[in-house]
């Protein structure tokens, strides 16, 4: 009798494990490259155009048009046999495009390339959102609140490191050379995309599709789900912020820090703290309450904005340091909060949904920032802490925005956990 070769090629836990290590190295590596495109392209932007608005034009296409980009590549990566290859192909779409904008710029009419860069940007979810829905494909379950960590420190080594190297790279070789850098790195993430596992059979959506996927799932999801509402309102709120606090970078560095350009330096300071206060939250995951870290997370940066609101350079660093800390835990908790609560079938579109949310707030801060700051860059300071703490008001009733383990209570344990919570009955992160 002739047995099944199919028997034999179900990997073990043990043997996808190797493949977790990969996996954040080329996380690590897209994500640096990604930091560092966004200086690369300023001082491109601005040598070849010759302005701060045509520069920052070129940033707000490259980051806007991610909230359209996130949910139809996770729509994508939700439904394909092999969500790798399609991850493959959106890291090469994003390098590609950051080559192309840096031949269009003083080559091509400037509307060309801002148009270049908006299609650029339509895959810059995969850079954080699409790299974190595939965890769970190369790691048993029981490591996921450890890889929940480790995923956030790369955005915080990434955060550390690219600019820095983008400014490097652009004082010895110029700016060009940065941003063909950035791309280089983006790009070299793709191979280990590429070798992603396929999707179980049991796990693509097959057949009728169930309730709450119709009309964008990922959309969907995040909006009638509760903890995910929550979780998400609170993190676009504060990555809202940080576009504030993102415009007012040269003027605190002029004012209280002798130059525009060591307004970037504190960037560093926050990303070092952010980095440390991760990899501490890593090492004891399941210490705090996911929802508590997110909401507290929150009025940590409203107290750190309003600190720096004042403007002396020890003030200015221990703001930048205390935000840090606090956004570093809040980055790894969401993570945890999106791979709780959300189906299987729509894992790729809430993170990438989520992630595209999150970059789009970034943008529309800086934008309303700039006015704001353009008359008073303490005022623009207060705006970033007021719209940190209003983003902590969806934990008010629920400050530790979680609930039970899938299956633990009984059926009317859990019906008393839903009216209390605010969640949705059936939410145990299955379709």
């Amino acid at each position: 009798m002739r047995t099944r070769p199919r028997t034999a090629r179900l990997p073990s836990a043990t043997a996808r494990l190797p493949s977790a290590a990969a996996h954040l190295t080329g996380a690590l590596a897209a994500r640096t490259g990604d930091e560092m495109s966004g200086p690369a392209l300023a001082l491109a932007g601005f040598a070849a155009v010759g302005s701060t608005s045509g520069a920052g034009t070129l940033l707000a296409c490259v980051t806007v048009s991610a909230a359209v980009g996130g949910p139809l590549l996770g729509a994508l990566l939700d439904r394909v046999r092999r969500p790798g290859r399609l991850l493959a192909a959106a890291l090469s779409l994003h390098a590609a495009g950051l080559g192309a904008i840096l031949l269009g710029l003083g080559r091509l009419p400037f509307a060309v390339t801002a148009l270049l860069a908006v299609v650029a940007g339509l895959a810059g979810p995969a850079l954080s959102g699409g790299w974190t829905a595939q965890l769970p494909r190369i790691a048993p379950a029981d490591r996921m609140p450890r890889l929940h960590g480790l995923d956030a420190l790369t955005f915080s080594l990434a955060a550390l490191a690219g600019p820095a190297l983008a400014g490097g790279a652009a004082l010895l070789f110029g700016a060009p050379t940065a941003v063909v850098l950035a791309a280089a790195l983006v790009a070299t993430a793709v191979p280990v995309a590429w070798s992603l596992p396929a999707a179980a059979p049991d796990h693509r959506p097959t057949g009728p599709r169930p309730p709450g996927r119709r009309g964008g799932g990922g959309v969907v999801a995040v909006f009638r789900r509760g903890p995910l509402l929550r979780a998400t309102v609170t993190s676009v709120g504060c990555a809202t912020a940080q576009g504030v606090v993102a415009v007012c970078l040269p003027v605190l560095g002029a004012r209280a820090l002798g130059g525009s350009g060591r307004g970037a330096l504190l960037l560093s300071v926050a990303a070092a703290t952010a980095l440390a206060a991760t990899a501490l939250h890593a090492r004891w995951p399941r210490a705090v309450p996911p929802g508590r870290v997110l909401w507290g997370g929150a009025l940590v940066q409203a107290g750190a904005w309003a600190l720096a609101a004042t403007g002396g350079p020890v003030g200015l660093v221990a703001a930048f340091a205390v935000a840090g800390a606090a956004e570093g835990p809040q980055l790894t908790a969401l993570f945890a909060v999106r791979h709780e609560e959300t189906p299987h079938g729509l894992r790729g579109r809430v993170f990438t949904t989520g992630a595209g949310l999150k970059i789009t707030g970034f943008a529309v801060g800086a934008a309303v920032a700039g006015p704001v700051a353009a008359r008073s860059v303490p005022a623009a300071l207060l705006l970033a802490a007021v719209v940190c703490a209003v983003s902590a008001l969806p934990y008010a009733r629920d400050r530790d925005g979680v609930r039970a383990a899938p299956g633990a209570p009984g059926r009317s344990a859990g019906r008393r956990t839903v009216r209390r919570r605010g969640g949705l009955p059936g939410s145990s992160g299955r379709p």
